[in-house]
């Protein structure tokens, strides 16, 4: 008689679901392995150490608990919608909700109720940018690839034309609630400008 349960059933159908997850590559570049394209598993661990490492820049109070579980959580849904690049045309965004919402749907509705309920709850707080936790979590969502084009001298940037008033944009949410990390993001920009890793546009 098998000691798994229903629940741990469902439990383990989601766990093993995830590592699909590794197979979902970003455009970032991992510069420390020949510049392979990153995977989404990675990047969802990487922003959610960072984000703990940076609480502290945080001009809100945020719940660091809740703001990791949004990271860990946000890009699941990649598993059956794929990854879209930050920078993509609207021809490529479309739709794009759509299909995340259907995946947030069918990956947590493999979980028991409660935990299915909290999960795509998170998912969607992270994505509706409402909360201070969602937009510290969104922050940081943004700010690591700022990091990384950096490190790999423009990286993604310069590889697909990317903008100085896209860049802006995406990071805005750091201007009021993390002014310094703001003030390092307008530092990098204006030194990728400099260097011809972003357009002057």
């Amino acid at each position: 008689m098998s000691v798994i349960s229903s629940r741990l059933g469902q439990q383990l159908a989601f766990i093993k679901e995830l590592d699909k997850l590794k197979a979902v590559y970003r455009k970032t570049m991992v510069k420390p392995d020949n510049s392979r394209q990153e995977n989404s598993a990675e990047h969802s661990w990487h922003i959610a150490v960072q984000a703990m490492t940076l609480q502290e820049y945080a001009e809100e109070p945020v719940d660091i608990s809740r703001v990791i579980k949004m990271l860990l959580l946000h890009d699941i849904v990649e598993i059956d919608a794929g990854d879209t690049f930050a920078f993509a045309g609207t021809t490529e965004l479309a739709g794009q909700s759509i299909k995340e919402m259907a995946a947030a749907e069918r990956l947590f509705g493999l979980l028991p109720q409660e935990q299915a309920d909290e999960f795509r709850a998170l998912w969607l707080e992270f994505e509706q940018v409402h909360s201070p936790d969602a937009r510290f979590a969104k922050a940081m969502d943004c700010l690591l690839p700022v990091i990384q084009n950096m490190d790999s001298e423009g990286g993604t940037w310069a590889k697909y034309q990317v903008t100085r008033s896209q860049v802006l944009r995406r990071n805005q949410y750091l201007e009021h609630l993390a002014p310094k990390l703001w003030c390092y993001v307008l530092e990098q920009i204006d030194h990728s400008v400099r260097n011809g890793w972003l357009q002057d546009c």
